[in-house]
């Protein structure tokens, strides 16, 4: 099975990025849940993706919780869609809109089809780089926290997300390279034993 590797990272804060790794079967429902598995905010609210082209122009919208009018008018839902019905390109591009109340807009890229790695829970968050900004809409995410407390918290809560345990070691990396010393793929931005998050 063919694994999707997407690039998401916030239109107005490029240094803020995450690589989630997902299988071609997956709905963009699954994808818009770890995007927010990553950032600590809120699924739950009205969010789109659009089909775009290399401009980032906005094409065909694949909804979540839609308005009634784009319902009355056939807009494609999350939940039904396929990530794989939309990959016409190595690298195709989606502009995604968080929270339309108090909207953070993304630029969302395929930037590698990968092979499924025996063994390997998927979707996995492959990179994290950079802390998610405050949201008001997010669950995970307290409205007021002091600056020099907010990035300790950020990695906190992902930590909590993502399973590790106070004890284990992990890390939000905020280097560029894919590869160890070794010049090996790196297994993921969370790291604890040998285990996948």
């Amino acid at each position: 099975m063919a694994v999707y590797r997407f690039r998401v990272s916030f239109e107005d804060y490029e240094d803020v990025y995450r690589d989630i790794d997902m299988p071609a079967k997956s709905t963009f429902i699954d994808l818009h849940d770890e995007i927010h598995k990553s950032t600590g905010y809120d699924a739950e609210v009205p969010s789109s993706f659009y089909v775009s082209n290399d401009q980032w122009k906005k094409g065909t919208e694949i909804a979540h919780l839609p308005i009634q009018r784009k319902i009355e008018a056939g807009v494609l839902l999350m939940e039904d869609i396929r990530l794989s019905k939309f990959i016409d390109d190595p690298h195709q591009k989606f502009y995604y809109i968080y929270n339309f109340d108090r909207p953070y807009e993304f630029h969302v890229e395929l930037v590698r089809i990968l092979k499924e790695e025996e063994g390997k829970v998927y979707p996995s968050l492959f990179k994290s780089v950079g802390v998610a900004p405050k949201s008001l809409a997010a669950s995970n995410f307290p409205i007021a926290v002091d600056d020099d407390e907010e990035e300790d918290f950020v990695e906190d809560e992902i930590a909590e997300l993502y399973g590790v345990d106070e004890e284990d070691e992990y890390s939000i990396d905020e280097g560029e390279d894919d590869e160890n010393e070794e010049g090996e793929e790196s297994s993921g931005e969370f790291a604890s034993g040998d285990e996948d998050y």
